[in-house]
């Protein structure tokens, strides 16, 4: 089995090196192409990958697709692949707000997946939500699920809508954890912390809450109740939070950033 990925951006890379470990691919059976000559020259210096400048050299030899592409690009890009696809071929996109139907209809391909992958993946931490198209057979979604694992953890969505809705949470996601990371840095460094021990402190707490909740089964309601007790200092700032409405504030930019996807789907 071939794949190959086009686009050899951070995620496209990203998916080439976590694939190129999978137990079901060698690496040299990862191919990765862009039109980029400094990219190209980048990835030279990557023995395990063949790389490819054009689609005509590298898309008749895969059997499956893999496409990391900015969407803008997509049509122009399924367009020229059409002309080089077969039947057999699985394409798996990543491209956010590019629905199964238009992938289907620009690249001649019928065995389509669309998934939405967040940054973590970097360093196999990743959440992919992905969605099948119908010609998928349930042993081809095996060998995709397997593939997406190889850059942490993957989830099939029963329902295309839902990977507009997985962009406003897992996509999107990391950056509302950086938000809030950064804010209490911020906090930490007015309170008198140097910049070195305000990492630590809100690094190693987040890491620590992290992997409390996910070695039990209590809610994260459960867990504020066991840290704060009444007329604490915990319980002093869930107040605050409860009263400034960070709550609903939270939720609504989860929202923003599914309404954004949805757009994006309109628009591409």
């Amino acid at each position: 089995m071939k794949v190959l990925v086009i686009g050899a951006g951070n995620m496209g890379l990203t998916y080439a090196e976590g694939m190129s470990k999978s137990k079901l691919l060698k690496k040299k059976n990862i191919m990765v192409m862009d039109k980029s000559d400094e990219k190209l020259n980048e990835l030279h210096q990557i023995s395990h990958f063949d790389t490819f400048k054009e689609l005509k050299d590298c898309v008749p030899k895969a059997d499956i697709i893999f496409v990391a592409v900015k969407p803008h690009h997509a049509e122009e890009l399924f367009k020229d692949i059409n002309l080089l696809v077969t039947s057999d071929q699985i394409l798996i996109s990543i491209m956010a707000g590019v629905t199964l139907d238009a992938i289907q209809e620009f690249s001649g391909i019928n065995k389509v997946i669309r998934a939405m992958p967040n940054l973590p993946a970097k360093v196999g931490l990743g959440l992919t939500s992905y969605v099948a198209s119908s010609d998928i057979s349930r042993i081809e979604l095996l060998t995709i699920e397997s593939l997406l694992n190889t850059t942490g953890k993957s989830i099939l969505v029963s329902k295309e809508s839902l990977i507009d809705a997985s962009t406003g949470i897992s996509g999107s996601g990391p950056a509302y954890v950086f938000y809030f990371m950064q804010s209490m840095m911020e906090a930490a460094l007015q309170m008198g912390f140097s910049t070195n021990d305000s990492k630590v402190l809100v690094s190693q707490t987040f890491t620590g809450a992290i992997e409390l909740f996910n070695q039990s089964n209590l809610s994260p309601n459960s867990w504020m109740e066991k840290v704060a007790s009444k007329g604490g200092t915990t319980q002093a700032a869930l107040d605050s939070m409860d009263d400034n409405n960070v709550n609903e504030l939270i939720k609504e930019a989860a929202f923003a950033a599914f309404s954004r996807a949805v757009e994006l789907g309109k628009e591409n």
